[in-house]
């Protein structure tokens, strides 16, 4: 078991050097020059050539990036051009922020999807199976910003029940906080609830289908020992590995749902950014993502080995 963590921690080392490789690119890509966004109206000459020598702008991008990546070793993502303060801060104000958004996220979508999942799969066949696989396909067909729409019109117009928008941390007011983030994490726990559902129940197919499951039953254990106990753990090792992929999705990929509900997590900083030409922002911003998503594959891996005893070998 340890061997094998110490196997995909060791591969972490080139995957993430290319990461930053690519994240350095192609950033060179956004179009539009950002010391001359900086320089302001003016765009005065000299102004503009101190703006390039500070940032090392005129320095050749390889040189750049080996400045960048040396920084990025020492915890060091540079300063942002726009707001004049270093990367590091406000990643770190933001990012406890978007994990709370995705973690209750994830936690509604496993909630729903795993349960749904077995159910549907228990209940093959059944009217119960067919209408959980179609509200499955809804919350998957679903567009998050419609619903996101719909959802404050109801339970914030219509209803007065949860504000339309904002944000309260936890430490100041937990059930603030819980109110201001439960529609933003519901809209994102929907669509990926219908994703789990469909793998949870293909998966739990699969497992009640094969023959521990059948000698199982005919040790005369009781079904729901059998269901829990025999087939939905073997049935959890592909669920885990999409959960893990979700997860950093969420990182990600709110930045819609933030933008509606006006969160001030990492969608509405790269967003910032890219707008602003806030180049250092951006790298840092999509660095610390793409890191937490490989983290997050090199967690599915270990937890493949604690769900599977067969892998610990």
């Amino acid at each position: 078991m340890f061997s094998l963590i110490a196997k995909r921690m060791l591969q972490l080392i080139p995957t993430l050097f290319v990461v930053s490789v690519l994240i350095f690119s192609l950033q060179q890509l956004l179009p539009g020059d950002p010391a001359l966004v900086m320089a302001g109206e003016e765009k005065d000459p000299e102004v503009i050539e101190q703006i390039r020598k500070q940032y090392r702008l005129d320095q050749p991008i390889p040189i750049q990036y080996v400045y960048w990546l040396k920084g990025v070793l020492t915890g060091n993502l540079g300063e942002s051009m726009r707001l004049k303060a270093p990367v590091s801060d406000l990643v770190l104000s933001k990012l406890p922020v978007t994990l709370q958004l995705a973690s209750m996220a994830m936690l509604i979508a496993l909630l729903i999807g795993v349960t749904a999942g077995v159910v549907s799969a228990v209940y093959r066949g059944t009217k119960l199976d067919y209408i959980v696989n179609v509200i499955g396909l809804i919350g998957i067909s679903t567009p998050n910003f419609w619903l996101g729409i719909m959802l404050i019109f109801l339970f914030a117009v219509n209803l007065g029940w949860l504000p339309a928008s904002g944000y309260v941390s936890p430490f100041e007011d937990f059930w603030g906080s819980l109110k201001t983030t439960i529609l933003p994490a519901f809209v994102l726990g929907n669509a990926i609830a219908g994703v789990l559902m469909r793998h949870t129940r293909s998966a739990m197919l699969q497992a009640l289908d094969s023959d521990y499951v059948r000698t199982a039953r005919a040790k005369g254990l009781l079904e729901p020992k059998v269901v829990i106990k025999h087939a939905m753990r073997n049935a959890l090792t592909p669920v885990i590995t999409l959960g893990a992929l979700e997860f950093g999705t969420l990182l990600s990929g709110a930045v819609l749902t933030e933008q509606i509900f006006t969160i001030p997590g990492f969608g509405k900083l790269i967003v910032d950014a890219v707008f602003n030409r806030d180049y250092a922002v951006v790298q840092g911003v999509v660095l610390v993502t793409a890191t937490t998503y490989v983290l997050l594959n090199l967690l599915a891996d270990i937890g493949y080995v604690l769900v599977n005893p067969r892998l610990r070998g």
